[in-house]
């Protein structure tokens, strides 16, 4: 590791978007410190098996200039039974790292937070911004809100430069959930009842979390220590033009058919998918105002970022 660069200690960096903010940071000029829970015989490793409010983060935080934070708890089979668990991770854990790094001198923090402490829908409203008054939804999102909290009062008493951002869901290649199920069904040529949507969504190329990321460690606020910023791509579409032009990225001919949304939605409730419902039927549109008076704008296209997801996956 080349100690005369900066030191930026990456949590989570085995997973999805990990993967993705690892080498966009090294390419930056970064020396990146991935933090894992188990080892991988690497020279840039440093092992934590656990995130929690006793973790010794001691030798992890030397020399570290600063932190990306993606490390979380983010899907439990049983939620309900989870909450200990979530607490001890995305609360406990992550304030005890954001005091252990500021007690060692760390000059900035970036949090990884979630759209979802706005709620899963903003229908009939303004788009979201970062000034709302949160409305969590699920253990995952009340934890994250937590979370932001206990940073913002931290960062009261602290030099250290903290930045919170709350991103919608984020695609590209190895990407979970919702979106690995609708390519899924894209690539199978399965037959999806959404045509009849007439939503408008934010979607986030991992791409171009890591170029904002990137954007706030180079460029902090000279300012304040404390600041929130909602990101996602230029263009917030509808649900069925989501499925087109991810289609259109697989080479594929997308099966849409229309549903009366009614009908679709009284299913997906029956079948116990609120989640499902919200994440595909609602509407939830951001205002990036705040993100792009940064400097910052988003890199890459919708298009392009689903073409780089399903060109990696392929390769």
């Amino acid at each position: 590791m080349n100690e005369s660069k900066p030191v930026v200690l990456v949590t989570g960096a085995s997973g999805f978007v990990g993967r993705h903010v690892v080498p966009a940071l090294a390419r930056a000029g970064w020396s990146v410190r991935r933090a894992l829970r188990r080892s991988e015989g690497m020279d840039d490793e440093v092992v934590i098996e656990t995130i929690g409010p006793e973790t010794d983060w001691q030798t992890a935080l030397q020399g570290v200039d600063a932190i990306v934070h993606l490390a979380a708890r983010v899907h439990h089979k049983h939620e309900e039974h989870a909450v200990q668990l979530y607490r001890n991770v995305n609360i406990a854990g992550t304030l005890h790292l954001a005091r252990s790094a500021a007690m060692a001198g760390v000059r900035q923090f970036i949090f990884i937070s979630t759209v979802l402490v706005h709620g899963r829908s903003n229908e009939g409203r303004a788009p979201f911004s970062e000034d709302d008054i949160l409305t969590p939804r699920g253990l995952y999102g009340m934890s994250k809100a937590a979370a932001e909290a206990g940073l913002k009062t931290l960062a009261r008493d602290s030099a250290m430069k903290i930045s919170v951002i709350r991103p919608p869901l984020v695609y590209g290649a190895g990407a979970k959930g919702n979106f690995a199920l609708l390519t899924r069904a894209v690539n199978l040529g399965l037959p999806l009842p959404f045509a009849a949507i007439r939503n408008h969504r934010a979607f986030l190329a991992v791409q171009n979390l890591s170029s904002f990321i990137l954007r706030r460690l180079s460029h902090p606020d000279p300012a304040s220590n404390f600041e929130i910023f909602l990101v996602a791509d230029r263009e917030q579409v509808s649900t069925p033009e989501f499925i087109e032009r991810l289609a259109k990225a697989a080479g594929k001919n997308p099966r849409l058919f229309g549903m009366p949304p009614e009908l679709l939605s009284t299913l997906l409730s029956v079948m116990r998918r609120q989640d499902t419902h919200d994440s595909l039927i609602g509407s939830l549109e951001l205002n990036l105002a705040k993100a792009t008076a940064t400097g910052w704008h988003p890199p890459i296209s919708l298009d392009e970022g689903l073409r780089l997801a399903l060109s990696a996956q392929d390769s």
